[in-house]
């Protein structure tokens, strides 16, 4: 089947934006791509050996095809539920041999049966099948589960006994129109859990904390939310944000986004959330700090959303192997196709942002319109976009264009320009390792005041490990505009406020700059420092107006090279690489 963009809808998209109908369309190019996904599993498991208790994956089709024939708008529910095609992915993986898990390839390609069971309720079907049972969990995708009691010998749950007990199976019957029972009971008693629904004027969302392939990756059993009444809350507050920021917008997600999958609470100012291209309509969130911060993960989750539906129908890249980039969000390096989803979604964080009013707020909108500005300048001649690559990436950086030099308030702008710059050199500090001939010939020009080697080549990719998050100092910068009070309270416990900080640390983001500096220098002297230290160093000594901190910014992997060799202040080897550079 072909699809056909609007011109239109192509230009939105391509820009960053994207209104209900733009999503409409995306969503067609779903359809067949998922219908796509569930066919390949089919033959694959065709073509495998009979393997375990259930039925083949062929009679689950013939339901579904049924459901679909009764009530199609039902067996679409089903079909398009964005865990549906995070399990055909995953499932044809197990059967070509490129993914592994713990849980039997019979339970995955049995899950069909599940689908189709829940296809042929919402189709009000009389039938009766089979379907596999999750350590002791019957999972109906998209209704709900039911949870048996371990070890039952009721005669409708039968042991898979060449498996673990972890995995079963269980009867799942409607007769005569009458009550779904699953193991031989009603969904409507004990032990069964539906689904819960988030529901606000204007969108309404499933929070899945059930369905086995709900976190995209490894699969994972049932764990019913306990505090459903907090998400409930939490997502009223976001969508009223999302409105107040943009109504156009907001019907979007609305149209385009199904699922959150909900995950336990993070550090403060550490959201963690995720998506899959397999599961459109789906954002994983951990319990967000508010409602606003809700807001903004909903509008980065469904960025992603968007354009992994956009990448479906047309290619931005062309297979790059093993090349990486920086990417100013993630403390590892990122292959373009990573980079080109990254700068998709913050750009619609920056739009989102750009919005809000308070000091955080402009803090991130200053930060994240800078970040992906940098992200967009470093990918735009690379050889690897295709014609529609490059377009969407000029388009980005057309719209982002303006809002570089709208007006931010002296405080958050500051705030944003240092965490910017310490992300910057950390993940260079980090990730990046100078030629060692070069390394050789700057220490001979410093030891010889000779001028610095010309046409060096440039610092090979390593794989970096850091410490602690490349966001710690970002996260006390935060806490700063938000409880500047909370900040200097912990200078004996930093970590009490972001994980990984240290004293020096809280001295920096405080404006506290001699504290700070002598810190770093100490710490960097006593043993040579971390890619954190040299860092924090040059970030004080900017601060200072020492010409050493822009030069240890712009380099560090440099000066750590060379700081074996020169055994002496730290800060003096940046002011001799400064003047070596200011001559050059």
């Amino acid at each position: 089947m072909s699809h056909i963009l609007p011109v239109t809808v192509f230009d939105e998209l391509l820009s960053g934006a994207g209104n209900a109908d733009a999503v409409d369309s995306l969503r067609g190019g779903e359809r067949s791509w998922r219908l796509l996904a569930i066919r390949a599993v089919l033959d694959a498991a065709a073509a495998a050996a009979p393997i375990g208790p259930l039925p083949p994956p062929s009679d689950a089709w013939r339901l579904l095809v049924r459901a679909a024939a009764a009530d199609a708008a039902a067996a679409e529910q089903v079909l398009a539920y964005p865990s549906a095609g995070t399990w055909a992915a995953h499932t044809l993986r197990r059967l070509r041999g490129s993914a592994a898990d713990d849980v039997p390839l019979w339970v995955h390609t049995g899950h069909l049966h599940a689908l189709a069971a829940s296809a042929a309720i919402l189709a009000g079907l009389d039938f009766r099948t089979q379907v596999p049972v999750w350590h002791g969990w019957a999972v109906l995708p998209r209704l709900g589960a039911m949870q048996l009691d371990p070890g039952s010998t009721a005669p409708h749950i039968a042991q898979a006994h060449h498996d673990s007990a972890e995995w079963s199976t269980a009867e799942v019957c409607v007769e005569a129109k009458g009550p779904v029972t699953v193991a031989g009971r009603p969904v409507s008693g004990p032990g069964w859990h539906s689904l819960t629904e988030l529901a606000a004027d204007g969108c309404t969302l499933v929070l899945d904390d059930l369905d086995p392939y709900r976190t995209f990756r490894t699969p994972l059993a049932p764990e019913p939310w306990r505090d459903v009444d907090e998400w409930r809350e939490l997502f009223a507050g976001a969508w009223d944000v999302l409105r107040e920021t943009g109504l156009e917008e907001a019907q979007a997600i609305a149209s385009g986004l199904a699922v959150v999958v909900p995950r336990p609470r993070a550090e403060r100012y550490r959201p963690h959330s995720a998506s899959s291209g397999d599961a459109f309509g789906a954002a994983l969130a951990s319990v967000p700090d508010d409602a606003e911060q809700f807001a903004s993960t909903l509008v980065h989750e469904f960025q992603h959303n968007k354009l992994s539906a956009f990448m479906h129908l047309f290619d931005l890249h062309e297979d790059t192997g093993e090349q990486r980039h920086y990417a100013p969000w993630r403390d590892d390096p990122r292959p373009l196709g990573g980079l080109l989803q990254g700068v998709y979604a913050f750009h619609g964080v920056t739009r989102f942002w750009r919005r809000r009013e308070h000091p955080l707020a402009r803090f991130e909108f200053a930060l994240w319109r800078t970040q992906t500005a940098h992200a967009l300048n470093s990918i735009a001649h690379s050889p690897q976009l295709t014609f529609v690559g490059k377009r969407l990436v000029a388009e980005l950086t057309a719209s982002l264009q303006p809002w570089l030099t709208e007006p931010v308030d002296a405080r958050p702008l500051a705030a944003a320009e240092l965490a910017a710059a310490d992300h910057r050199a950390t993940w260079r500090a980090y990730h990046l390792r100078p030629d060692p001939g070069t390394v050789q010939a700057h220490a001979e020009a410093l030891a010889h005041e000779a001028p610095p080697p010309r046409d060096t080549p440039a610092s090979m990719l390593v794989p970096g490990h850091p410490e602690r998050g490349l966001d710690t100092r970002a996260v006390l910068l935060r806490h700063l505009l938000t409880a500047p009070e909370n900040v200097h309270r912990f200078d004996k416990d930093p970590e009490a406020l972001a994980e990984g900080a240290r004293f020096e640390d809280v001295a920096l983001v405080t404006g506290r700059t001699d504290e700070a500096l002598d810190a770093f220098r100490c710490r960097i002297t006593r043993s040579g420092g971390d890619p954190e230290s040299w860092t924090g160093l040059a970030l004080a000594a900017r601060a200072t107006g020492d010409p050493a901190g822009e030069t240890l910014l712009a380099a560090p992997e440099l000066a750590m090279a060379l700081y074996p060799r020169w055994n002496r202040d730290p800060l003096e080897l940046g002011r001799a690489l400064a003047r070596k550079a200011a001559a050059q």
